[in-house]
């Protein structure tokens, strides 16, 4: 009976979404004051505020208009004894800002596979207003459809799911509120929402509040880690994030 329980309580653990997090202070640059972004990056279940050890990342960076830059200053983060990380980031010029992490495989003894979530954030800059409709080029991404900044609390958004330079088709997207304000879900079953792509590799979905939302495309790799003298299983995800606000009440 112990092990039962054990084992579902593992389930139960591991039924939340797992999420790489890469959240800035903001989603578009509009003034020279707004222009130096704290960037959070984290490995969590963005909705309970669970958190997992983030290992230093494999690469951090963001792709301006397309051109790859490198982020360096990582400062090492603890929250609850667990290990993310922060960087500061100050945007120059107008143009599409895709910052992005590629993790370490996190091992996962819950599903008996690994994890490994590249995850991504497009920031607008001064009104750019263009490029955050096409591929960087990463092994797994989400790709918008719907444009992923200046989105109201109650807006759809859209996107196609790549793996590998393809549209992945069927695949599962996991998506999850960033919960800073202690809200509790009316059961375990609303904490992941789930969407599917279809052919084409297409999915949307209506999000109800302001604030970061979390899309999770969750991809078998066709690569494996070997561990302990056994191979593992690689789950890929194509992780973005955008964030929702309210309308503003008028002054005048």
């Amino acid at each position: 009976m112990k092990i039962k329980l054990l084992a579902l309580a593992l389930f139960a653990v591991s039924a939340f979404g797992h999420f790489g997090l890469v959240i800035p202070s903001d989603s578009s640059v509009e003034k020279t004051e707004e222009a130096n972004l704290k960037l959070t990056y984290k490995f969590t279940h963005p909705f309970e505020g669970d958190m997992m050890n983030l290992e230093l990342p494999n690469e951090v960076g963001v792709f301006i208009s397309g051109e790859k830059k490198i982020i360096k200053n990582l400062k090492e983060q603890k929250q609850d004894n667990f290990t993310y990380f922060t960087a500061d980031y100050y945007v120059v010029e107008p143009g599409n800002y895709e910052f992005f992490m590629d993790p370490k495989p996190y091992f996962e003894p819950a599903e008996d596979k690994f994890i490994r979530h590249i995850t991504k954030t497009i920031v607008d800059a001064y009104g750019y207003g263009m490029d955050w409709d096409k591929p960087v080029g990463l092994k797994a991404e989400i790709v918008p459809t719907t444009r992923p900044y200046g989105l109201y609390k109650g807006n759809l958004f859209s996107g196609i799911v790549y793996y590998k330079g393809a549209r992945a088709e069927n695949v599962s997207v996991e998506v999850e509120y960033y919960n800073q304000n202690g809200l509790k879900a009316p059961s375990e079953a609303h904490i992941t929402q789930i969407v599917k792509t279809n052919e084409q590799g297409e999915f949307s979905f209506v999000m109800p509040l302001a604030g970061w939302w979390g899309f999770a495309a969750l991809i078998n790799d066709d690569e494996e880690i070997k561990h302990e003298g056994k191979d593992y299983p690689v789950e890929l995800g194509a992780v973005l994030w955008v964030q929702t606000k309210e309308y503003q009440i008028s002054d005048k």
